[in-house]
């Protein structure tokens, strides 16, 4: 046993002395995804520990004292300048310390944990009318605790300011593992019949006032000189025309002076009427210019963004995800606030109008609809996933992207900054809070070479020098971290530089909470996460990756969007567990520690990364919702088909991922067979090919029941399309080819039934890829026939598997080929249908699921379009994952996941339906539809069921 193994033992064993039952987690597998945060930086911990209490936090922070460990606190993991990644214990408080204590109407405060998610907060008070001004971009996923870390912001701060100004009081845990309430008038022991305490925490307070005193003069001329000057410690609220305000001082010390526990906020009213506009102009310096005026008439935000932004959202999530922008390279949003509607629109045309005069835009616009600015501001809120990864393929990277200036000198140091790019041939990718001066940008840099990093650490010090001449601050709002603390030396005198330094010992004489931070920097080109790596030969190809596998994994930068609380597509498996692992983000973390090889030392072969994959539910919502593009489906067939290359498999992966074949074989004996798998046989069989036996098995048809079909779905006249028979609607539910053959004729797209072929889906989905390539070769080369017309697809797994699985495997022309013919079902009646086309009466009302990867891989064809604009009024999607996804709610380990999931959003809306028929067009959540319904009759249609002329259109649910 080494000695690191020994003194890790020795802490976790303390830990478990001083608080029984703490969760304490060790091991590259758990540590893995707290190496990184949403920075440039890997720092790997030695433990991570997840509070549940005030108390728990005490227990850990006196362990690690007496260990000479250092502690860093964590909440939502997105800091972007390495504030978040320390090497001793990490406290994640997002898992369990995120309760909402108390809400205060009356008073407009709230009492919160330090892990309570921005979003989480904001959906209480909004019962009430109130809301938390400050709104960073990651608001869906970042916490209370690390918005006072770092004194966040965020799009509306031209009128909210920073976290700081929204602060009553702090819970604290200090150094020495006290317990102190840090508020505007001071610092008092929470415990106030403890006389340590007591005496500890006057002590300490007494240190900060003489050290305030001492330095009356520096602290008043150095800091508070511009709103967003976050860099530092923000020493001037302990002035005496302050009030020694201590909560807002600890506001921004990035866990390095204490730990926060809790926190009471205030609150702020909700306003009663928006508008916004959209700015366009030639480039980002020309929509800086118009910043000054525009703050004349007191906005609630300017945000600013340049073209690449729009352009790669456009490129991931299809051409109408983005509109509403005028003509333009860069643009600014400008939000109006009030409490009249009509009032706030003829600012907003007033406005508009004096800008046009000024004649620097290109064009501008009031946005209309809700849908529209929800859309438009998706757009900025991505931002940083965006500019990360765009659309010719280039990488840009953190490290200089919060620097702010008065927004008076914004325009100045635009154009000087943009000069200091090119004298280095950088590009940056620009936008941010424009309206406070405050501007984010990632360059692409290339930290994984030595001469890439001598290039940036160059640059970013050549910046600071040009934002320091400029009035300006090195962090608007990110804090400093490992990116800027280094630089701090360049913004403040030495004197300032040794205050920050007297304030942090006070608190924290050992220097070990949150260590190279602010103080006693570590260098900022150190612990740099990336490096280079060699090729990793693969089975796909990766072709939108420069560097293969390992570039396809090193697309999250961890901006954490799968961690969002407030609903979604992605990432379903971390809604259900709240665990870190069990994010998208996790994952690629996990599968980039592989690729690395250091904590992770056996590859392909690491159990570590398949416990970390075990969830996935392959969904491939993240290929679309995570904005720099992470495809975890892939990478995990991919992990899989590596894992167990010559190696026996998981029972489930022959039981289920042979289907197709064996479903095949079970249609010539469907009777014998499905009576054979109601009874005990079907269960021992079950069990042993590792499916629950808490589901049904769904009754095969018959080859019978087939061909009667196939031969409804002919179409009479010349055939426009293929109608694609995949192996599920084959196997289980024949009658919907019959449906689809009927509604597309009827549509004027009479199809050709084209039997037999498989897309290869459940063998890329339980890695065995090897087959997988051999029944997509055979598929393509039949379809491949020098036909052109559209392949029309009634299951949308299969659908996405052939538009893209089966190209990105075979990687051949001709796959290629195919797949631009593919169209689902909801697309083939969206684009070719004749267009005085209308279907059979519809309900007014339906509930949809709408299949994750149709969603991901068809955007801009979903059928909640298709069916209001057919005329069903009320369409109630379940927002997200059904939680079966083909093989894994069948699998007996996943069964309680597959439920959890569909608890998210499915089940109450199967358990409310009001009579509203439903429609699921992939066979598995139909099939999970069947299971939450039990015996209540209730079957899910598929769209073509719904749309068939020849059906019973009385809107009852079958």
């Amino acid at each position: 046993m080494t000695t690191a193994t020994r003194d890790l033992a020795g802490l976790t064993a303390r830990l478990a002395e001083l608080a029984p039952g703490l969760r304490v987690e060790t091991g590259p597998g758990a540590t893995g995804p707290y190496s990184y945060d949403a920075s440039n930086y890997r720092v790997p911990p030695r433990a991570v520990v997840f509070p549940r209490s005030a108390e728990d936090v005490v227990a850990v922070v006196r362990a690690c004292r007496e260990a000479g460990v250092p502690v860093t606190a964590r909440g939502g993991g997105t800091s972007m300048a390495g504030n978040a990644v320390g090497p001793g214990v990490v406290l994640d408080f997002s898992r369990y310390m995120n309760r909402i204590l108390d809400i205060d109407v009356e008073a407009r405060t709230a009492r919160v944990e330090a892990g309570v998610v921005l979003d989480a907060l904001r959906s209480a008070t909004a019962l009430h009318g109130l809301d938390f001004g400050p709104d960073p971009s990651s608001h869906s996923r970042c916490t209370l605790g690390g918005m006072i870390g770092n004194d966040a912001c965020g799009n509306r701060s031209v009128r909210d300011g920073r976290t700081s100004g929204h602060v009553e009081a702090l819970e604290i845990v200090t150094a020495d593992g006290v317990r102190a309430v840090a508020d505007r008038s001071g610092l008092r022991a929470a415990e106030p019949d403890d006389a340590e305490a007591v005496r500890r925490v006057a002590r300490l307070e007494a240190g900060l006032r003489r050290l305030v005193e001492d330095n009356l003069a520096l602290i008043r001329t150095e800091l508070g000189r511009i709103p967003r000057q976050v860099s530092g410690f923000q020493l001037h609220h302990l002035l005496p025309e302050n009030g020694f305000d201590m909560a807002r001082a600890l506001v921004g010390t990035e866990g390095t002076c204490a730990v926060v526990t809790a926190a009471t906020v205030r609150l702020v009213a909700t306003a009663q009427a928006s508008t916004l506009l959209t700015l366009g102009y030639e480039d980002v310096v020309a929509a800086a210019e118009d910043v000054p005026e525009i703050l004349r008439w007191s906005p609630s935000a300017v945000e600013g963004m340049d073209e690449a932004i729009v352009a790669t959202m456009r490129a991931r999530r299809g051409a109408d995800s983005v509109t509403g922008l005028p003509e333009g390279r860069a643009w600014l949003y400008v939000e109006l606030e009030g409490d009249d509607q009509a009032a706030v629109d003829a600012r907003a045309a007033e406005l508009l109008d004096v800008l046009k005069a000024r004649g620097r835009m290109t064009g501008g616009r009031v946005v209309e609809t809700p849908a529209e600015r929800r859309s438009l501001w998706r757009v900025r809120e991505d931002g940083a996933g965006l500019a990360a990864r765009l659309v010719d393929g280039g990488e840009s990277w953190p490290g200089w992207e919060d620097a702010a200036v008065a927004p008076e000198s914004l325009a100045a140091y635009l154009r000087g900054f943009r000069k200091l790019l090119a004298s280095h041939e950088l590009t940056g990718v620009l936008y941010g809070h424009f309206g406070a001066g405050c501007v984010h940008v990632r360059i692409d840099f290339d930290p994984a070479t030595e001469t890439g990093r001598t290039v940036m650490r160059r640059f970013v010090t050549e910046a600071a020098a040009l934002v320091v001449e400029h009035g300006g601050t090195l962090s608007g709002e990110h804090g400093d971290g490992r990116s800027r603390s280094e630089l701090l030396e360049v913004m403040y005198s030495h004197r300032m530089i040794a205050a920050f330094a007297a304030f942090k010992k006070v608190f924290d004489p050992d220097g070990l909470l949150n260590p190279g931070v602010i103080v006693d920097p570590a260098p900022l080109d150190a612990d740099l996460a990336l490096r280079e790596l060699p090729l990793v030969e693969t089975s796909f190809g990766f072709p939108h990756d420069e560097d293969g596998f390992a570039g396809a994994v090193r697309r999250c930068v961890g901006v954490g969007r799968c961690r969002s609380d407030a609903g979604g597509v992605m990432c379903p498996s971390y809604r259900a567990t709240g665990e870190e692992n069990a994010s998208t983000r996790g994952r690629a973390r996990m599968l980039q520690e592989m690729v690395r090889g250091e904590a992770i030392e056996d590859g392909w072969r690491s159990t570590e990364v398949k416990d970390a994959l075990d969830l996935c539910l392959s969904c491939k919502a993240c290929s679309s919702d995570c904005p720099v593009g992470v495809d975890m489906a892939t990478y995990k067939a991919e992990f899989l088909h590596q894992h167990y290359k010559g190696r026996l498999r998981p029972r489930s992966h022959y039981s289920l991922g042979w289907l197709p074949r064996t479903s095949a074989l079970a249609g010539y004996a469907a009777r014998p067979v499905n009576a054979l798998l109601r009874g005990p046989l079907g269960r021992l069989l079950a069990r042993v090919g590792g499916v629950t036996t808490k589901r049904r098995i769904p009754a095969f048809a018959s080859r019978r029941a087939l061909r009667k079909t196939l031969r409804t779905a002919k179409a009479a006249e010349a055939t426009k399309a293929v109608l694609f028979v995949d192996s599920f609607t084959r196997a289980f539910r024949p009658e919907i080819a019959g449906a689809a053959g009927r509604v597309l004729a009827d549509a004027g797209v009479p199809c050709t039934p084209q039997d037999g072929l498989c897309c290869g889906l459940t063998w890329v989905s339980t890695g065995q890829l090897n087959v997988a390539r051999k029944i997509m070769a055979r598929t393509v080369a039949a379809l491949d026939n020098g036909d052109d017309r559209p392949i029309i697809v009634a299951e949308p797994s299969c659908a996405a598997a052939l538009k893209r699985d089966v190209p990105e495997l075979l990687g051949t022309e001709a796959a290629r080929r195919v797949a631009d013919r593919v169209h689902t079902f909801t697309g083939a009646l969206t684009e070719l249908a004749d267009e005085g086309w209308s279907p059979p009466p519809l309900p007014e009302d339906v509930v949809l699921q709408t299949h994750c990867h149709e969603y991901a891989t068809f955007r801009g064809r979903r059928p909640a379009d298709l069916l209001r604009r057919l005329g069903v009024r009320g369409v109630d999607e379940a927002e997200g994952c059904c939680g079966l996804a083909g093989n894994f709610g069948f699998e007996a380990e996943h069964y309680d996941t597959s439920m959890a999931v569909a608890d998210l959003a499915l089940k109450p809306r199967i358990d409310h339906l009001d009579g509203r028929p439903v429609v699921a067009d992939g066979f598995s959540c139909a099939t999970q539809i069947d299971h939450l319904a039990g015996d209540r009759g209730i079957r899910a249609l598929h769209l073509a069921e719904l749309l068939d002329p020849a059906a019973d259109h009385t809107g009852e649910t079958p």
